[in-house]
């Protein structure tokens, strides 16, 4: 039988000449050849659908079942106000560490969830039971009693009496009730997947296929000629297990599909229509993680540290992660995405806000999570702080592959071209109108790949992939725009602000002194301080001001994840070197630049991430450091300027900063000055240098330290015998007396 999208549905072996007949005679009333699923009264038309997804986590407990009811008869509401038939897709989910496929359903709640699914309220839905992975235990009897099942072809169902010591006969009874209302499976195959004991076979006769218990099996032959298999399909005292291969060629199962877009290809469904619906669940215990600023280690280790202590208290299932990120470390932003892509969804939700960026590797953070939503003018992926090499660039596209890209359905394509500016991918089109956004790569990996148009190129050569808000919902990498977080609040239906898990206060300080306005007002305070210090005599407020001042600035870029040790030897370097020059070498020479430099540079590292730009966004970042320094510099100029002029005669601090002498106070220094005078009769007198003579030091001389400087203009080492040679006034010039032997 073919459908009207061009799906195919098998014609059972063994059913009568005269079903196929009578189905054939009803087609036109049924519109051709149109599935059930989409059939309406005669002459009404196809019947639109609204798609809705129910995760179901397993085991099923006692908690699961008000919460698949309460979802179930939202999404009837829902669909029921849009005048809509639902179908309602329940993805049988196995938590990331259990290793038994969901094992430890208990029977009661799980029964309670069957009858529900199989009772009338829902005849006016269509249920489908979507198994991407194995399950046993009793959540196969939830998925018995849906319309359809669609299974991965390597997923297994079966061994439903697993957790139970033994199988009563109230089981047999709840299999066989729930099988027989929907028919999905036949009751005795029911049986089989419950109860090692039953020995089931498959019996082709006259009319149709069956399938029988051993006492069934002879009632049967009684009453009809029967062709039976070699081997049971069950055999008696092992487990029944069927695989997805085997279940879709028994016809038990509808199609075989791996992800949700593959279901919803199947259904005739957009794939927007199997993504979540945060309405449907609802009583959220919402918390908010900020991450904001460069990505770094102890930014995320905080991050998943307070995310784990949560969820392990059961505190929260809801967490809105608040992203405002360039990115900034590769590595750590993997690590961020994995630990988010590896939380059981049924247990915690995750919606990544973006108000204004998550650019390079923060892009990952965001799409780890169930869900992303936009502001209009928020950016998503392109460049950014982060930079990979092409080891990293390998490494992260598989992460993308394997757990990322699988867990939120989305092209892994777009999701790697948001990182790797070489990997071009196509808008993509199928007939029966589906859009994909996919790689050469990923259109291969695609079943039916050669049905697929590749269309034009949307990544541009050389540079990552990025959108803005409307764009990502076009590509799919975002499920809702909103212009503001109380938009965002409604949609998810907190009625409060989301709690925020930080460590206290010092976030908030870090974020403060980390702006480019406060950074700019510390450093400048703290040249000033330390220009009004070096005119103070000792160690007074201005010293005392400047190390405060300076440890604000790099302890904020420290945490702030931009700084570290090296930014801050180098600036300490530089302002040594700097008063090396001052105080100890005259003149301005290699200490006095490179130690300038020095300042410079680590002021300039601890704003970026980065050491050298590579990419758009990186110079933008570059730009902004420099015109930082540059501000700094004039302003610390005219504070300085400032202070000369008008500080020494306030009142208040004029004992704080010396005043420059005045023109009297001058001309009676220099007079004093001028009248000192060396006697003549030292010219000839001997001693040691105490200092090097560059070409002006020490030297002790008639058990008296007196400047000396070289006649010759040339180094003289430390502890070498001088003699005088001339006395001009004040100034001593004398020579080595190796020289004077010499000459």
């Amino acid at each position: 039988m073919a459908y009207a999208d061009g799906r195919s549905r098998r014609v059972r072996p063994g059913t009568s000449l005269a079903l196929i007949l009578h189905a054939a005679l009803l087609a036109p009333l049924w519109g051709g050849s149109e599935p059930a699923l989409a059939r309406n009264e005669p002459g009404a038309g196809p019947e639109k659908r609204a798609g809705r997804l129910i995760p179901l986590s397993l085991p099923i407990t006692g908690r699961s079942t008000d919460g698949v009811v309460r979802a179930v008869r939202r999404a009837l509401e829902q669909a029921q106000s849009e005048g809509k038939r639902p179908v309602l897709v329940f993805e049988f989910e196995v938590r990331a560490n259990q290793d038994e496929f969901g094992r430890g359903s208990q029977f009661g709640p799980s029964y309670e969830v069957a009858n529900f699914l199989s009772g009338e309220q829902l005849n006016q839905a269509t249920t489908v039971a979507f198994l991407p992975q194995s399950i046993q235990g009793h959540a196969v009897l939830v998925a018995l009693a849906c319309d359809e099942i669609i299974m991965a072809p390597d997923a297994e169902i079966g061994n439903a009496g697993v957790d139970s010591r033994s199988i009563t006969p109230p089981m047999h009874a709840a299999y066989k009730e729930i099988a027989g209302r929907r028919k999905t499976i036949p009751a005795e195959v029911a049986l089989g997947l419950l109860d090692p004991a039953q020995e089931i076979w498959k019996v082709e006769t006259e009319i149709s296929r069956e399938y029988a218990t051993r006492e069934g099996l002879e009632d049967l032959r009684k009453r009809r000629t029967v062709k039976i298999d070699e081997k049971p399909l069950f055999a008696a005292g092992q487990p029944g297990v069927l695989s997805g291969r085997e279940a879709r060629e028994l016809d038990f199962v509808t199609y075989l599909a791996d992800s949700r877009i593959e279901v919803a290809k199947a259904l005739g469904l957009p794939p927007e229509d199997l993504q979540e619906d945060p309405s449907l669940s609802g009583d959220w215990r919402a918390v908010r993680i900020d991450i904001k600023g460069p990505v770094g280690s102890e930014m995320v280790n905080q991050a998943q540290r307070m995310i784990r202590d949560a969820v392990s208290r059961r505190e929260i299932n809801f967490i809105c992660l608040w992203l405002d990120s360039a990115g900034g470390s590769p590595i750590d932003s993997v690590r961020m995405a994995t630990f988010l892509a590896d939380l059981d969804p049924s247990q915690v939700r995750s919606v990544a806000y973006i108000p204004n960026e998550a650019r390079s590797d923060a892009a990952l953070i965001a799409l780890a999570c169930d869900q992303v939503v936009m502001e209009a003018g928020s950016v998503l992926g392109g460049a950014g702080d982060g930079n990979f090499d092409a080891d990293q660039l390998a490494g992260v596209r598989q992460t993308i592959r394997e757990e990322i890209a699988p867990r939120t359905s989305r092209s892994w394509s777009l999701v790697a071209a948001m990182v790797d500016p070489e990997l071009e991918v196509f808008r993509c089109t199928h007939p029966a109108g589906e859009i994909g956004f996919f790689s050469e790569e990923e259109l291969q990996e695609q079943d039916d790949h050669q049905t697929w148009t590749k269309g034009k190129r949307i990544t541009n050569p050389g540079k990552p992939f990025s959108v803005q808000g409307s764009e990502a919902i076009d590509f799919r990498l975002a499920e809702h725009l909103v212009e503001s977080f109380s938009q965002f609040k409604q949609i998810y239906g907190l009625e409060n602000d989301p709690d925020l898990l930080a460590p206290g206060w010092a976030d908030f300080l870090i974020t403060a002194l980390a702006s480019p306005g406060l950074a700019m007002f510390l450093l400048v305070i703290g040249f000033v301080a330390l220009y009004a210090e070096l005119q103070m005599p000792g160690i007074g407020l201005g010293g005392f001001v400047a190390i405060v001042c300076f440890l604000l600035f790099f302890w904020s870029r420290f945490l702030g994840g931009t700084a570290g040790w090296l930014e801050a030897m180098l600036f300490v370097a530089g302002v040594c070197f700097l008063l090396l020059e001052v105080f100890v070498l005259p003149g301005f020479g290699v200490f006095g630049l490179g130690g300038g430099l020095l300042v410079i540079v680590s002021l300039i590292l601890a704003s970026q991430t980065f050491v050298f730009p590579r990419n758009e966004y990186q110079f933008a970042t570059f730009q902004r450091s420099l015109l930082m320094i540059a501000g700094v510099m004039v302003g610390t100029f005219v504070l300085a300027v400032f202070l000369n002029r008008w500080l020494p005669q306030a009142s208040m601090f004029g004992g704080v900063m010396l005043a420059p002498p005045s023109d009297d106070e001058m001309e009676a220094i220099s007079r004093r000055e001028s009248l000192v005078d060396y006697d003549h009769e030292l010219v000839g007198c001997r001693g040691i240098t105490t200092t090097p003579l560059v070409p002006s030091g020490k030297a002790m001389i008639d058990n008296r330290l007196l400047d000396v400087i070289a006649e010759s203009s040339e180094v003289i080492p430390r502890e070498t015998e001088i003699e005088i040679v001339e006395v001009q006034g004040n100034r001593i010039l004398v020579r080595s007396i190796d020289e004077l032997t010499n000459g």
